[in-house]
Formats: structure tokens, C-alpha cells, sequence
């Protein structure tokens, strides 16, 4: 048994899609019309076959709650891994991308936590 999806409920699947794939570089595997919303994952470029990341309606009604007591909390919802998270985090405030937390280090780690635009607080992390 592996990991193949896991999900991010975001309040609007086209701002989201963008966000994800023009500012933060993933790219789209899936984008399929189903009804009232779409079935969209994305992918690391680096990783086309690998662990997608599906971009969730946020329409159930546990979900708005859940999503503002993380935000209210601090609370990322995912994290992702990338190289440098002080370059990162520096190249997506040029793009306009909003920080709750600056990149701080905790032992061997280096976090910063960003606002996705879609409802979510998502940490960036270097080992």
C-alpha cells in the first residue's frame, strides 16, 4: 500500500489551480468536469507519477469550520519539501504570495507557513 492522492479543500478550484501551478510550479495531471466542480490534481514537476494533490471543493459544511480554526491557530493544513525554504520563501513574496510565518529554523529543519489564497495555511520545509 502507498500514498497515491491526498487533498487541500480550497474555496474556489480555478483561483486554486492557478495559485498552484503558476505561482507555487506544480503542474496539472488531472482536470476533469464533474458536474458543479472539477476533479483537479496537481504534481510535482519533478515528479509527474508521483503523490498528486487533489484540489478539494470546500463545499462540505464541516469544512469551513475546520479550515478557519486552523487558520485562527496558525495551523498549516500540508506542508511541502523544497530546497531552500529562504529562497523559496523570497522568490514567492516577488509573486505576491502572503506569510504567516517567515522562515525560521527548528533544529534540523527550516519551516515558513504561506497563505494558499484558497483558505489555507500550507508550511514549506527544508531538511
Amino acid at each position: 500500500m502507498k500514498i497515491a492522492m491526498t487533498s487541500v479543500h480550497v474555496d474556489d478550484q480555478e483561483r486554486a489551480l492557478r495559485f498552484y501551478t503558476d505561482v507555487l510550479g506544480f503542474v496539472t495531471k488531472n482536470d476533469i468536469p464533474m458536474g458543479e466542480h472539477r476533479w483537479i490534481t496537481v504534481v510535482s514537476p519533478q515528479d509527474p507519477d508521483g503523490m498528486e494533490l487533489v484540489l478539494e471543493p470546500s463545499d462540505h459544511p464541516a469544512v469551513g469550520p475546520f479550515k478557519a480554526a486552523l487558520v485562527a491557530d496558525g495551523i498549516p493544513f500540508t506542508a511541502f519539501l523544497v530546497d531552500d525554504v529562504r529562497a523559496e520563501a523570497e522568490r514567492l513574496k516577488a509573486a505576491g504570495v502572503a506569510f504567516t510565518q517567515e522562515p525560521v529554523q527548528m533544529g534540523p529543519a527550516t519551516t515558513a507557513v504561506l497563505d494558499d489564497t484558497c483558505g489555507n495555511l500550507i508550511q514549506i520545509a527544508s531538511m
